[in-house]
């Protein structure tokens, strides 16, 4: 069945034509998840958090892009969204724990598991990630669609709805602060 039959029997409400989107997709959903959120557990959240929105909101796609483009859209929305009310609920710890109710502040380093990197590369992997989190915020989008799920310029500019020498610029300004962060990270690890 091709991806028009699909998004046409599910914005008729089938359940079936759901649960075959959610196989086909959740995979390339789960991947973008955990390339921005780093986390397993949140990745999941966020994953559940995209399949609901689709269901929800099915009726206002187009089809004037790929489903897979809206998918890595509405991904990136939604992880880059979880990111934000993370930090604001450390900032609030972090406050709270400089007023006395703790004496420890709950900044811990991401929580790093990624299915595509072996368990002899996952630390080397989460000093990357690390430094990756530091980027701005379309220069992470950028680099991890490109680098981590593998889409192409052409491809990021659709999802991130920008031309592709922005996402050129983008790219090399990423890999110049990814250079300074590493470099930054294994002279002070010295």
């Amino acid at each position: 069945m091709n991806e028009w039959t699909l998004i046409e029997q599910l914005k008729q409400g089938d359940q079936t034509a759901f649960r075959q989107i959610v196989e086909t997709w959740q995979d390339l959903v789960y991947n973008t998840a955990i390339g921005i959120v780093q986390n397993a557990e949140d990745a999941e959240d966020v994953a559940q958090e995209v399949f609901v929105q689709v269901y929800e909101s099915i009726d206002g796609f187009k089809g004037e892009s790929k489903l897979s483009t809206w998918l890595y859209r509405i991904t990136l929305s939604k992880a880059m969204d979880h990111l934000r009310r993370k930090k604001r609920k450390k900032r609030f710890a972090f406050v709270r724990s400089l007023f006395g109710e703790n004496n420890e502040a709950t900044i811990h380093p991401p929580d790093f598991n990624h299915p595509g990197v072996l368990m002899d590369n996952k630390e080397t992997a989460a000093t990357l990630f690390t430094a990756l989190s530091q980027l701005p915020e379309n220069q992470r989008i950028a680099f991890t669609l490109h680098k981590i799920e593998g889409l192409s310029y052409q491809e990021v500019s659709e999802v991130m709805g920008t031309t592709v020498s922005s996402v050129e610029s983008l790219m090399h300004r990423a890999k110049n602060n990814l250079k300074k962060n590493l470099e930054n990270y294994y002279r002070e690890s010295d």
